[in-house]
């Protein structure tokens, strides 16, 4: 073949002979009927790069498939580079003229590259093709046969064209059933207290558009604490960012009749949110600390008097006094924590959400801590916290969210309510059971996300 032909066939079929050539072409045929069963566009099979990733979505692995997917556009070029540096000049003894060879250090460095890149698409490949066999529900036994490249046509073909190969689910049947099944009518805005309702929430990612919360609707009366729950990606930190209006979504966010996405300027203060990882200066002391943030989190027309009386009220009520000439540094994890809630509480926020306050905190100091909080509740603020270990502090919340992330990669909601009543709900008593219900498999869950998204939904139209 000439240099332009081998470009082309890599590029195409990542092939350079005959044989290779007819295996791609019926890899091709094969992946086409596979991307029409899952309920996909089977002439996206056609186009290079792309059939990869589509892959992905049918084995609902779409974050490997992104990998996977520009991985093998690396892999084609650096190819595609080694055709075109592998033209050799004329050679004409009479002129002395020799052919120009690549050092070896290049050699070795593209040797290295291409063998790196491979191992990594190998991997990525493995992941894909074991979430597309458990999705046709076929043994895992079938990756090997899926992962090289010259034998792959085999059960593209057969899983393409045979009636008794099929996947367990479709993206479009769900995204259909979801669709039947969203709550796309608005909850009444309450006079007190957090009203949400969320349509969308997505972002543009590669060749999709991708959502990452489609349909919340709640509304959370003043007084109440809440666990904020949820498997990995379900979208909790999205929802929380939505709340705050530190990312907007397609949304109306009200909080005591007052809109946070069209007020923020005025609204930012009514809420308080503490992260996970805090900021605080460990060489600063506990009193100047809380002083510094108030100039940033009282008005303007607050005066040092009334600063410092403010601060003297917050530490008395998260048990800073004692400790206010501390240095930072020298705080206990339940002292640390405590003064970054009592930063974001100097403001007197209205609503308040928390990150995984407990983290890295014993029991006994994280009973202390979320009873603390539940004091700020019943002081009729709104308390919104998300943990991981929520079970042994779960009878100071008064409801549960519970977020979960189904087959189309959107996380939707599967709970809003009581504790009780999410117990009755998903049939399991504890908490971090719930999670794992809704979990997927490949999370170590019980992939029932579709599930409890599907009847709490119902329960909501009955």
């Amino acid at each position: 073949m000439s240099n332009v032909l081998k470009i082309v066939t890599t590029i195409l079929f990542d092939a350079d002979s005959i044989g290779e050539i007819v295996a791609s072409l019926l890899y091709i045929a094969g992946l086409w009927k596979i991307l029409e069963k899952s309920g996909l566009k089977g002439w996206r099979a056609l186009i290079p790069w792309v059939r990869e990733y589509e892959v992905s979505r049918c084995a609902k692995r779409e974050p490997e498939g992104r990998v996977f997917c520009f991985v093998s556009f690396l892999i084609t070029m650096l190819n595609v580079f080694m055709i075109v540096s592998d033209r050799v000049a004329p050679v004409d003894a009479s002129k002395g003229i020799t052919p120009e060879l690549p050092s070896t250090g290049t050699i070795m460095v593209l040797f290295v590259l291409n063998v790196a890149l491979a191992l990594v698409a190998f991997v990525y490949g493995a992941r894909i093709f074991a979430g597309l066999a458990e999705m046709f529900g076929r043994k895992k036994i079938w990756v090997v046969l899926w992962v090289f490249s010259s034998i792959r046509f085999i059960p593209a073909l057969l899983w393409g064209f045979k009636k008794e190969y099929q996947p367990a689910m479709q993206a479009s049947d769900i995204k259909a059933e979801m669709a039947r099944l969203a709550t796309h009518g608005r909850v009444e805005v309450m006079d007190e207290g957090l009203t949400v309702n969320l349509k969308e929430r997505s972002v543009h990612e590669f060749l999709n558009k991708k959502v990452l919360l489609k349909d919340i609707h709640m509304s959370i009366p003043q007084g109440h604490m809440v666990l904020l729950l949820g498997g990995s990606g379900a979208g909790k930190s999205t929802y929380v960012n939505a709340i705050n209006g530190y990312e907007k979504a397609k949304a109306e966010v009200m909080l005591n009749r007052r809109n946070m996405y069209t007020q923020y300027d005025k609204m930012q203060y009514e809420v308080g949110f503490v992260p996970q990882m805090d900021m605080l200066r460990g060489k600063d002391k506990v009193l100047t600390t809380l002083l510094d943030a108030a100039k940033l989190r009282l008005p303007m027309d607050v005066d040092a008097r009334q600063r410092r009386a403010r601060v003297d009220e917050v530490m008395e009520i998260f048990g800073l006094t004692e400790v206010q000439d501390n240095l930072v540094e020298k705080l206990s994890g339940g002292q640390r924590k405590r003064l970054s809630i009592s930063i974001e509480f100097l403001s007197n926020p209205s609503l308040f959400i928390l990150d995984e306050p407990d983290s890295g905190l014993d029991a006994v100091m994280a009973r202390e801590l979320f009873t603390q909080l539940r004091r700020i509740a019943d002081d009729g603020k709104i308390v919104i916290a998300i943990s991981h270990t929520p079970d042994r502090v779960i009878d100071l919340f008064d409801d549960v969210i519970v977020l979960a992330k189904g087959s189309t990669g959107t996380g939707r909601l599967a709970w809003y309510g009581s504790i009780e009543d999410a117990r009755v709900f998903f049939g399991r008593q504890r908490m971090e059971e719930i999670v794992k219900a809704v979990n997927q498999k490949s999370e170590g869950g019980e992939g029932l996300a579709d599930e409890f998204v599907m009847r709490y939904a119902e329960v909501q139209h009955a």
